[in-house]
């Protein structure tokens, strides 16, 4: 039997980030992934370039951009590994990168970049790789230490790092092994569901906006009640099944089955005024006149809802317009569901943040860690969830 210092389960972000620290700090280390590919999730993010962390976190205040039982927990990772860390990372292996917006950052070229400088930093600390290698069995050894039945053999080691990843988008490897090892060794889980995901809605009652699709706005998009109350201004797009964009993804992670949510469709406009004015000057039909507000096809699809919008604007009533500037900027709508792990960027819930330090990472299972996704730490869309993988990962590799 094989022995190592660290083994590593799972060679996505988190997995190879904290494989390389561990290893360049002297320690001998195994990854194990019963996927042919590496960081899979890098390799698609950002459109293919990776948008690999945000200028915008604040590490004091983490509630602000991540969602967990315990937002506090993600602090002490967060403060101790910057963006500003990665950076220097990232220059140090040339890669050029840009702010798109909103403090986010992508690689210039191509995701396939930081693949390559994740990989080269396990070179640096001569980590070892077996893959694919799926693991059949993991059991605590007479010694403390861990044993792990694998497709290439049992190997042992005194300290495990679980970086499995959620369930999020299963074609490219997601399975729920972090999550069965955790309840293995008796730790607490946080019950996951589909995060940054597109909604759905009723077949039926959708099917007059199932004819927008493809059409992008920017909106103001909101959730819950006063006390916990999310909202976002971001663009968002019209499917045949139901709404996606960014703004929708953003939401979807603050969502409850049940409850619904509320769009303001233009949120840069004055809608009562706009219209009011163009009651006194016009004798377009409204929809006419709406397009010059809002998008088109938007304003065609609206003005059919009502027979008091489907006649001149000067003809309309007061009443009616205020009702549709009304209806515009409060549309309320309750999803049905989601389009699931299938097309969720990421796993909501995960391993219980109080069974986990959160200076080291380490399970109250000793020798036992858990990083990145697989742990009750879930970022906004717009490289949160990357620089939570690389601080995580950064935390427990300098622990072991």
């Amino acid at each position: 039997m094989q022995m190592f210092d660290v083994v590593v389960i799972g060679a996505g972000a988190a997995g190879l980030f904290c494989a390389g620290i561990a290893g360049q700090r002297g320690l001998s280390v195994l990854v194990l992934d019963h996927s042919e590919k590496v960081a899979e999730k890098v390799r698609i993010s950002g459109g293919g370039r990776a948008n690999f962390t945000n200028r915008d976190i604040d590490p004091k205040a983490p509630h602000k951009h991540f969602l967990s039982e315990n937002p506090n927990f993600c602090r002490s990772a967060l403060s101790r590994y910057t963006p500003q860390d990665f950076l220097t990372l990232v220059a140090r292996h040339g890669i050029p990168f840009h702010e798109k917006h909103k403090g986010q950052l992508f690689c210039d070229r191509s995701a396939e970049d930081l693949i390559r400088m994740l990989l080269a930093e396990c070179d640096a600390g001569r980590v070892q790789r077996w893959q694919p290698s799926g693991v059949k069995a993991v059991r605590l050894s007479g010694d403390g230490g861990y044993e792990l039945d694998t497709d290439r053999g049992t190997v042992g080691t005194r300290r495990l790092v679980v970086a499995t990843g959620g369930l999020s988008i299963p074609k490219i490897g997601a399975t729920d092994l972090g999550y069965r090892l955790a309840k293995q060794f008796g730790l607490r889980l946080v019950a996951p569901r589909p995060g940054l995901v597109p909604l759905t809605f009723d077949g039926e009652a959708w099917a007059p906006y199932a004819e927008l699709a493809g059409l992008a706005l920017p909106v103001e998009i909101s959730t819950g009640d006063k006390q916990r109350r999310a909202s976002f201004s971001e663009d968002l797009l019209f499917t045949h099944r139901g709404l996606s964009g960014p703004a929708v993804l953003q939401i979807s992670s603050y969502w409850q089955e049940g409850t619904p949510i509320r769009i303001n469709l233009a949120p840069e406009i004055r809608l009562p005024q706009a219209l009011a004015e163009a009651k006194a000057r016009s004798r377009k039909r409204i929809a006419n006149e709406l397009a010059t507000l809002v998008p088109s096809r938007l304003a065609d699809t609206w003005a059919l809802q009502d027979p008091d919008w489907q006649r001149p604007i000067s003809e309309a009533s007061d009443k009616a317009l205020a009702r549709l500037a009304d209806r515009l900027a409060r549309w309320e709508l309750s999803p049905t569901g989601s389009e699931g792990y299938r097309k969720a960027e990421v796993t909501l819930g995960g391993v219980d943040t109080r069974d986990l330090s959160s200076q080291t990472l380490e399970s109250k299972q000793p020798g036992l860690y858990f990083i990145g996704e697989v742990v009750d730490v879930t970022g906004w869309l717009g490289g949160y969830n990357f620089q939570w993988a690389w601080a995580s990962a950064h935390a427990c590799a300098t622990s072991l």
